[in-house]
């Protein structure tokens, strides 16, 4: 536990220490698209560079909430009509390609990302609310955990929270309800990409910046500020509680952990509908850059198409979600973009641009030298997790 929140803590400080090395070097260097940054600092390899790991990183941030519409919307459906495991309209592959053609499509034609403010606030408002249910849950669960069949029949016939006096105990462990500070498992090695992926809102930061109004690097630090500070609180409560509910027993996937034990739970069924308007109403923010970042790769010089503009966007949300369908799990998606693409995207670029376009510091001061020394952290984050993960791909079957 104490081990992901130091993680934590130095994925949310370094994305932010990188966010402002991004919006200085944009200033002095004249552009507010990162792959215009790219190509001042490296000419077309920087600009080739750029554009790859941003596609890279949002591809993996769009897969990582489709995964989470593909296995929670067959989960509310079934809540609601009881249908059996057989029928069609509750399989996540086809329900992930419904949600993609009818909701986050029309979305991601929009023209200009501030349309998308209020689909964002939106969405914040629903994680702020699972976060709400996954603290009330902490004090409604008992410890030792009861066994999930004795639960569900209970709340089923009852339609209420069980109570730790007429529970059943699932294991006699005294170990059972006792945090676990530091814990090191095969998962492990995936902590490090997950949490770099969390804070990796790097491409969208620039066209938001100019887009802002009255616009300073000074404003839209404060936003960035402020944004960190929101989702770092929202992230560690999330865990730290989540955690505290189940100790040993808590899963990768929070809300599934609950269904074992709160299937019945109204409110926890609110939540999923809260985190599944979330994630989808984050995809077409999250494909925005992708789309960008494309445009200034193959048609820096022509004037916006319609034609281009919508082509683009059902490509990515073709290819995303035939990775989705086919990738077994978002761990191995996670685990390879949180290992190459995001520490480029979060460490190597931000602090390359500022060494090579912030002409007015030597390569003796202060900022300098802390810059070129989050380029070194960046490229050792990126070797050592890779290594981690390729060992741990190719140990899995043995």
């Amino acid at each position: 536990m104490k081990r992901n929140m130091i993680l934590l803590i130095l994925a949310a400080s370094f994305s932010l220490y990188s966010v402002h090395l991004l919006l200085k070097t944009a200033n002095e260097g004249g552009a507010l698209v990162y792959e215009a940054l790219g190509y001042k600092a490296f000419g077309m390899p920087g600009k080739l560079a750029t554009s790859c790991s941003i596609t890279m990183q949002n591809i993996g941030a769009m897969s990582s909430y489709l995964y989470i519409i593909k296995y929670e919307l067959p989960i509310v459906i079934q809540s609601f009509t009881g249908a059996s495991d057989g029928e069609w309209y509750i399989n996540g592959n086809y329900l992930v390609l419904l949600v993609s053609l009818f909701v986050i499509l029309p979305l991601s034609l929009l023209r200009n990302l501030g349309y998308l403010a209020y689909s964002s606030g939106l969405s914040l408002l629903c994680m702020v609310f699972f976060l709400i249910v996954v603290i009330i849950k902490k004090f409604q669960m008992p410890c030792p955990l009861p066994t999930p069949d004795t639960v569900n029949e209970t709340m089923h016939m009852l339609n209420s929270t069980p109570h730790i006096d007429n529970v059943t105990s699932d294991d006699d462990n005294d170990d059972t309800c006792k945090p676990k500070y530091f814990v090191y498992n095969s998962q492990t090695v995936y902590a490090i990409p997950i949490l770099t992926c969390a804070f990796a809102c790097h491409p969208t930061i620039l066209p938001m910046y100019e887009e802002l109004k009255d616009r300073s690097r000074k404003k839209m630090q404060n936003v960035a500020n402020v944004s960190f500070m929101a989702m770092f609180s929202i992230y560690l409560l999330a865990a730290l509680f989540g955690y505290l509910t189940f100790y040993i027993h808590v899963e990768p996937e929070l809300l599934h952990t609950y269904s074992k034990f709160y299937k019945y739970d109204v409110l926890l069924l609110v939540v999923r509908l809260a985190v599944l308007a979330a994630v989808t109403l984050t995809v077409p923010v999250v494909l925005f850059p992708i789309r960008t970042s494309v445009n200034h790769l193959l048609c820096p010089t022509k004037d916006f198409s319609w034609i281009r503009h919508i082509i683009i966007a059902v490509v990515l949300l073709v290819g995303t979600n035939t990775l989705v369908i086919f990738v077994p799990t978002i761990r191995d998606i996670f685990g390879f973009i949180g290992s190459s693409a995001a520490p480029v995207v979060i460490f190597i670029l931000p602090s390359a641009f500022y060494i090579k376009l912030v002409k007015k510091e030597s390569m003796r001061s202060m900022q300098k030298i802390v810059a070129t020394m989050f380029l070194i952290i960046g490229f050792l984050v990126m070797f050592v997790c890779m290594s981690l993960i390729i060992h741990d791909w190719s140990t899995e079957d043995h």
